[in-house]
């Protein structure tokens, strides 16, 4: 466990005690009465469990979306975005200008709270057993949705720490001796063991969660359709580890759907309401401009512009001060809309690329050219492409399909060794999270505590 446990565990927990609600889906779970970490790890109820798993959740959505949040932050750092913030000069002074600070509440981030819900699922899977209103199947699904809650708990750690790497033996008692930091491939090794365990125990899990899923996962709220999701998170980490023959294997069970008249929306989100006891989407915000970047490379077909360009942004006045310019506003989310955590887009685009490096690379083309033409509405890219070419390709169509959804052009940059465009000379390419200042003051002499952001 990391040092930060007891903070992480009372961040947990307040997702679980008092009355559990995410009211953008009615989801309404009973006051368990504040009950004390012995009981609801030794003495489980079916209700205490399934609320717990409704935490996990919560926790999960806790940082994705407000404006120093995961897709604020990765945003900025990936030449995404602008936040204009006069009362916070970090947006700029830190993410952009200097290095991340392990000190501060941006490169300090994308810590805690992941290793909360990692926590919390760990409560879980010890408990379910003890609980004998949950049948065979009930424990099973159970299990699986823990396993997959933390295993994209442990996704958004290293996408943020990179190198500097994370902790993965997290079930140690309070006050053991602290648990070694991980190097970034044995956790991604842990986060695709966690993946696969959690697909087996869907896969035994029957047809009904013994608990409710937020709207934003309609369609995939029972095991076998999460089973679905569950896959395409594999895909997403098989490509990031360039197994590609593992990306193939992982979509085959995905909800991908590359035939027909395609859906590139279809997917999984996090849903946000206005509703008392829920919270807004932070991403609507005055504050945040879009990177002029998006305007200046975007393709056109004829006169007409990438149609992704066009759905996602609107040109304003002005804001910022030289060389942080930006006349460009995003226009994709509003105080209720959701945010995905996966889609059918993606996931096409994960398809042409693991076809690519497999060697296939006429349907590699066919892939990438569904979602440039049905997407974007551009005319499609002829030819076999080289390697550094079909890379070109991709990160296009990757920047203008995800835009602003989860950090995806920072991570893409970063994994196929592309510089990230600076705006002036005296600004800074911040690649990775630093260890949190609290973390390495638990650890003298801890080699990954030297290490920067940059």
């Amino acid at each position: 466990m990391t040092t930060l446990r007891t903070h992480t565990l009372a961040l947990a927990l307040s997702g679980l005690i008092g009355s559990l609600a995410l009211t953008a889906c009615e989801l309404e779970v009973p006051d368990l009465n504040n009950p004390a970490l012995d009981q609801l790890e030794n003495n489980p109820t079916a209700a205490s469990i399934s609320a717990a798993c409704t935490g996990l959740l919560i926790g999960n959505r806790v940082n994705l979306a407000p404006q120093n949040g995961y897709v604020g932050q990765l945003g900025i750092l990936g030449r995404e975005a602008y936040s204009f913030d006069s009362a916070d000069p970090r947006y700029t002074s830190e993410l952009l200008q200097g290095s991340l600070s392990r000190s501060s509440p941006f490169g300090g981030a994308f810590w805690g709270a992941p290793y909360a819900n990692i926590r919390l699922a760990n409560i879980i899977l010890k408990g379910v057993d003890k609980v004998a209103d949950f049948t065979g199947e009930e424990k099973s699904a159970i299990q699986g949705f823990a396993h997959t809650m933390q295993a994209l708990a442990f996704l958004q750690i290293i996408n943020a720490h990179d190198t500097n790497g994370a902790v993965i033996d997290t079930d140690r008692p309070l006050g053991a001796e602290l648990a070694p930091i991980a190097e970034k491939p044995e956790v991604q090794a842990e986060i695709a063991r966690l993946l696969d365990v959690g697909a087996t125990e869907l896969g035994a899990g029957g047809d009904e969660f013994p608990f409710p899923l937020e709207v934003g996962f309609s369609g995939f709220d029972a095991p076998p359709s999460f089973l679905t999701f569950n896959r395409a998170i594999r895909a997403r980490v098989a490509a990031y580890t360039e197994d590609y023959a593992g990306v193939l294997t992982a979509l085959t069970d995905s909800f991908i759907d590359d035939e027909g008249e395609i859906d590139f929306r279809a997917g999984v989100y996090h849903s946000y309401s206005t509703k008392s006891g829920d919270i807004t989407n932070g991403l609507q915000n005055v504050n945040l401009f879009a990177h002029p970047s998006l305007l200046a490379e975007v393709q056109k077909n004829g006169t007409e512009n990438d149609a992704r360009y066009t759905a996602k942004l609107k040109t304003v006045p002005a804001r910022g001060a030289a060389p942080t310019v930006s006349t460009l506003q995003f226009t994709m989310y509003a105080a209720t809309t959701p945010v995905p955590i996966i889609r059918n887009e993606e996931l096409i685009l994960l398809k042409a690329e693991a076809l690519f490096f497999t060697g296939m690379v006429g349907p590699a083309m066919t892939e990438l050219n569904l979602v440039r033409e049905g997407s974007g509405e551009l005319t499609a890219l002829l030819g076999e492409p080289s390697r550094e070419t079909f890379i070109d390709y991709l990160l296009y169509e990757r920047k203008y399909s995800l835009m602003f959804e989860g950090g995806h052009r920072w991570l893409d940059l970063r994994r196929f060794g592309r510089e990230i465009p600076l705006d002036t000379a005296d600004h800074s390419r911040n690649v990775r999270y630093p260890i949190p200042l609290a973390e390495c003051d638990a650890r003298p002499g801890e080699a990954k505590c030297i290490l920067g952001s940059t």
